[in-house]
Parts: C-alpha cells; sequence; structure tokens
C-alpha cells in the first residue's frame, strides 16, 4: 500500500514524539521503529526524518547529544522535553479528533450505502 506524502507529513511529528517519548533515541533507530510500527507501510528516509529532528531540535521539543563508544562510531541522540510532551500531548488530541471525524464519516457512509452526488 502506498501512503501520500502529505498524510506522511501530517504524521511525522507525533510518530517521532511519541517515540522519543519511550526513550531516547538515534535516527537509524527510529527510521527502523517506524517501518516496524507501521508493519512496513511506513518506509522514511533520511531526507524526511533529519530535517523534521531539527526543526523539533529548533522549537524546543526535542533535544540532541553526540555519543559513542571509545573508538566507535558516534551517533546523535535525541531526547523528547517537556515541551515536546506537552506538543505530543496536543497532537494526541488533535489526531483523535480526526479519527474520530474519519470513523463517523465511513460508518455513516456504511450504513446509508453510496449516495449520488448528482441527481437528475
Amino acid at each position: 500500500m502506498h501512503i501520500t506524502k502529505d498524510l506522511v507529513a501530517a504524521s511525522a511529528t507525533p510518530l517521532v514524539l511519541g517515540i522519543l517519548a519511550d526513550g531516547e533515541s538515534y535516527g537509524y533507530a527510529i527510521l527502523k521503529q517506524i517501518g516496524d510500527l507501521s508493519g512496513g507501510r511506513l518506509e522514511w528516509t533520511d531526507g524526511l526524518l533529519y530535517p523534521l529532528l531539527h526543526r523539533l531540535e529548533r522549537l524546543g521539543h526535542v533535544e540532541s547529544v553526540w555519543r559513542g563508544p571509545e573508538g566507535g562510531r558516534r551517533r546523535k541522540y535525541y531526547r523528547i522535553t517537556d515541551q515536546g510532551l506537552g506538543e505530543l500531548a496536543e497532537q494526541r488530541r488533535q489526531w483523535s479528533a480526526v479519527v474520530d471525524a474519519l470513523q463517523n464519516i465511513w460508518n455513516d457512509a456504511q450504513s446509508s450505502g453510496p449516495r449520488l452526488a448528482w441527481e437528475g
């Protein structure tokens, strides 16, 4: 199934903040978790994730720190801030309203059957 760019973009912030609410993580692990949580239907690229993480950092929703083992590859770890937790709560409220509206529309359409847009 292909998920449109508009829907991916709209869901990106709550997905990343939700993942980081469970604990700090780094880019590749976030990409993998999004793929796993979506059953492989969401396949993000670095080009989507890193600009989003940088924007969330500029907004104060996440913080980052470079870490790595001695002699190993360093990674930039991200963690959600208190401000980010507030934003996640707001995103949840908004998404809940959208999901409820869609469910109501779809349930209504199922129970009443197809409607003709133009009756002549």
